[in-house]
């Protein structure tokens, strides 16, 4: 894959822009319980090592979780979360003040911190739903990506079903972005994604 260098920082309000190819967005898990990699990211310097490994492969977008959403994983608290995520936030910021960061959470008060440190979207797979983050995300400047999941990480795979898989993904989303214009945040800060893995199966 070539990757075209003067794409490597997208500007916030292209990441909706259909008419643009799509950007990477590398995934950097601060947990010890992630599905795929787990505690291999969980100092400082090893985050950085794979957020610059994922720059150089061609991500545009370095996404930073202090909260496993797998299968069957329970919430994390705010504290333990801020103390993953904003060491890591900061020495990215610092190390690669070119890149977008992206905050992985459902949490409204982690999301206003990660904001306030340097990230400038809000990826949140609950779309919004808890009291208060669309209100962090209409105070900031942050794009805000709301995604579909039915149930909870805890409860989504225990037996996922629909009638109408894409019609009710596709009216859910419409409803949270409608949400959303209605809290103040502009129709190019707010991204749709469909929640692949969260509450579905595989056929």
């Amino acid at each position: 894959m070539v990757i075209d260098p003067a794409r490597r920082t997208p500007p916030r309000a292209a990441l909706n822009d259909r008419t643009q190819p799509p950007w990477l967005m590398g995934i950097l898990n601060i947990t010890p319980d992630s599905f795929s990699d787990g505690g291999k990211f969980s100092q400082t310097a090893t985050a950085l090592a794979h957020a610059r490994a994922m720059v150089s492969d061609g991500a545009a977008i370095i996404d930073v979780g202090g909260e496993s959403t797998r299968p069957g994983a329970g919430p994390v608290p705010d504290e333990i979360q801020l103390a993953r995520v904003l060491p890591a936030i900061e020495a990215l910021r610092q190390t690669l003040p070119d890149t977008l960061l992206s905050i992985d959470t459902r949490s409204p008060r982690v999301a206003q911190r990660a904001v306030t440190h340097g990230a400038g979207v809000i990826n949140d797979v609950t779309a919004a739903r808890a009291s208060g983050m669309l209100e962090v995300a209409a105070d900031s400047d942050a794009v805000l990506i709301l995604m579909h999941m039915q149930g909870t990480p805890e409860t989504m795979q225990a037996a996922p079903h629909y009638a109408d898989v894409v019609g009710e993904v596709l009216e859910f989303l419409l409803a949270r972005a409608a949400a959303a214009e209605q809290a103040g945040i502009t129709r190019a800060r707010i991204v749709l994604d469909p929640g692949i893995g969260f509450g579905k199966t595989r056929v």
